[in-house]
């Protein structure tokens, strides 16, 4: 019952975003300045020249959960940083949530499930998940050396939280990146993204 209301959260939300302003797939991705879990700046722009890969991220959510208990999100990370792609994953959690994790907690979590993101970024003002529409965790983004976003949707293509569906799965990322960084278009550029709604600050 718990995960049926998160997930029917989580569709609430795609209603609420969708007036807001988001990032297009074929349009310039929005440039970000966040801290990492170390506190260090990271721009998006400073990855100009190469393949970007932003996910959405809570390790409160079952469905966040799924994809790293079972390993399947750290050999996504691990298949691209292997081929030259950088991968930001980012929290948009507000500090008020009960799923929040302050910054060394998130990254010990990450790090037991043996991930392996080029960081980890802090967006607890929900400011850079906003300008990307990012409605659920996970939540999958692919920008190309040229600063476009070519990819914007789910990491898979069963909507579960079960780990059996995994291997049933075509995993859309590893997909298009393939076919991105062979100079081809993504074939599935857009698809829909499922998980937990992100637990945005709300407006003051």
């Amino acid at each position: 019952m718990k995960l049926l209301r998160r997930t029917l959260i989580a569709t609430a939300a795609l209603v609420a975003l969708g007036a807001q302003a988001a990032a297009t797939v074929g349009q310039p991705a929005p440039d970000f300045t966040l801290k990492d879990t170390n506190g260090k700046t990271v721009r998006l722009s400073d990855f100009k020249g190469k393949h970007v890969v932003l996910e959405w991220t809570n390790p409160g959510c079952p469905f966040v959960k799924k994809h790293y208990d079972s390993g399947n999100m750290p050999a996504t990370q691990k298949d691209a940083t292997g081929q030259g792609v950088v991968w930001l994953a980012i929290n948009s959690t507000e500090k008020a949530s009960s799923d929040y994790l302050e910054p060394a907690k998130l990254m010990a979590w990450k790090q037991e499930r043996k991930a392996a993101p080029t960081a980890v970024l802090m967006d607890e003002e929900g400011t850079v998940g906003k300008s990307y529409g990012a409605r659920t965790t996970p939540h999958m983004y692919i920008v190309n050396p040229q600063g476009m976003l070519v990819y914007a949707g789910g990491i898979d293509s069963i909507p579960s939280a079960r780990p059996a569906d995994i291997e049933k799965a075509t995993n859309y990322v590893k997909v298009g990146l393939a076919e991105a960084l062979t100079g081809k278009p993504i074939s599935a550029a857009t698809t829909a993204p499922y998980g937990c709604s992100i637990k945005y600050k709300s407006p003051a």
